[in-house]
């Protein structure tokens, strides 16, 4: 009888730490080590730049799930191609003007010395993203100044938060009908650890369509009323739209880092897993008229399942979406000060 209490007491335990070491517990992405991240941003115009910067090179993957990207040398992340690893990931704003961003970042990291070793010189790979954010704000644009500036924030290591900071600075969202009846948005971010293994996001959130909180379905921003007073239906307004095609004015992008182990091929899995976050959080999305991407990259050499991974990428890629939005929240008077579109 003892033998058997005891067997179940033993049992009893061992369940316990099972589940604390799968315990999921939310950490600062600084804590996740080879990787510097830094925002860069003009307030007045309303934009700005995030980098991600990777001085030892590591393998990326993406999924471009939206019909009108503004991107940079995402072919060279292509599982096809050769395994080139990526210095820096960057997120801006200015649609493709706001590309030239990673002229500012790759003069910084070859400046340091990091880059792939060609035999010649390092050649820095850095691959980009845009927003669309010309609506809002002056039409000042992303630069290499801004680049550069974002990368010197990264290595002074400043706390990186959710809110109208970095590529989120410009971001809205709800704008079926232009940027009268849209809402302001921003950059969100989030990080886990499970055990060894980390897992972070960081999102732009500038979509065409509604937002909604992955906790419980609720709408949190989106497409409003004509007088502002309330949310309308952007599914249900698509849907009965007599119009001419949306311009390609919207996009979410984001990224995903881990600390996983894992190839370019098993990250461009696990960023195509990561978007359900945007299904689950934004409706519409994906269209023609937004460029969404996520980016996926391994920093570590934690022995993790992909399948694991991809699932748990898109519920922090979730959780950013709602801090993206409940964190860049802006009273009418001033938001409309600021729209042209």
């Amino acid at each position: 009888m003892i033998k058997k209490i005891l067997s179940a007491l033993i049992g009893v335990l061992m369940m316990c730490s099972m589940v604390e070491a799968a315990s999921m517990r939310e950490i600062d992405i600084r804590d996740i080590d080879g990787m510097f991240v830094g925002n860069a941003q003009d307030d007045r115009a309303k934009t700005g730049v995030t980098v991600m910067i990777f001085p030892s090179g590591v393998p990326v993957g993406v999924d471009i799930s939206g019909g009108g990207p503004a991107s940079r040398e995402t072919p060279v992340i292509s599982p096809t191609t050769n395994p080139t690893p990526v210095n820096a990931i960057v997120l801006a704003g200015g649609s493709a003007f706001g590309l030239a961003a990673s002229d500012g970042v790759m003069q910084w990291l070859e400046e340091h010395d990091i880059g792939y070793d060609t035999k010649v010189s390092l050649v820095p790979i850095v691959v980009q993203s845009d927003i669309f954010d010309l609506g809002y704000g002056s039409t000042r644009r992303p630069d290499a100044g801004m680049g550069r500036a974002a990368c010197e924030n990264a290595m002074r290591r400043q706390k990186i938060v959710s809110g109208s900071f970095g590529a989120g600075t410009g971001a809205t969202v709800g704008k079926l009908h232009g940027m009268a009846r849209s809402m302001k948005s921003g950059l969100g971010v989030y990080a886990v650890a499970i055990g060894d293994l980390k897992v972070a996001a960081i999102v732009s959130v500038n979509a065409l369509g509604d937002v909604f909180d992955h906790r419980d379905g609720k709408k949190i921003a989106g497409l409003l009323t004509a007088d502002r007073k309330k949310f309308s239906d952007s599914r249900a307004e698509l849907y009965g739209l007599d119009v001419k095609p949306i311009d390609r004015t919207n996009t979410t992008i984001g990224a995903i880092i881990t600390n996983g182990k894992f190839d370019k091929t098993q990250l461009t899995k696990i960023a195509s897993m990561a978007t359900a976050a945007y299904s689950r959080c934004i409706a519409p999305v994906g269209t023609l008229a937004d460029g969404d991407t996520v980016y996926a990259a391994s920093v570590g050499a934690v022995e993790s399942d992909v399948n694991m991974v991809g699932t748990l990428a898109a519920d922090v890629m979730s959780e950013a979406i709602r801090r993206a939005i409940v964190s860049s929240t802006m009273d009418d008077a001033e938001y409309l000060a600021n729209c042209w579109r």
